[in-house]
């Protein structure tokens, strides 16, 4: 961690930014007392596709037919839409 001044960040912001982007951290004084630190951000690395299908794998399986009666139970019947009714198709 390296300790600069508000006016050393105004001036040398370019080459602070390119430290920081190389994993540097830097607190800001102002009139000698800390007031900010600038630190890189913790990127999340992104899932391959075969890590998101392993994973996708080891989900439950959905027993659709168990899923509807449950709802049916809970919610009626009445307003449902038909089994042939696509609630996404457009009109």
């Amino acid at each position: 961690m390296k300790v600069i001044t508000q006016r050393e960040f105004r001036n040398q912001s370019a080459a602070v930014m390119d430290a920081v982007e190389a994993g540097e951290t830097y607190h800001i004084t102002r009139n000698g007392t800390e007031v900010a630190e600038l630190r890189p951000l913790t990127r999340r690395r992104q899932p391959t596709t075969e890590e998101l299908l392993a994973q996708a794998r080891l989900l439950p399986r959905i027993d659709a037919a168990a899923m509807r009666r449950e709802a049916d139970e809970f919610f009626g019947s009445e307003d449902r839409l038909g089994d042939d009714d696509d609630p996404f198709e457009r009109v």
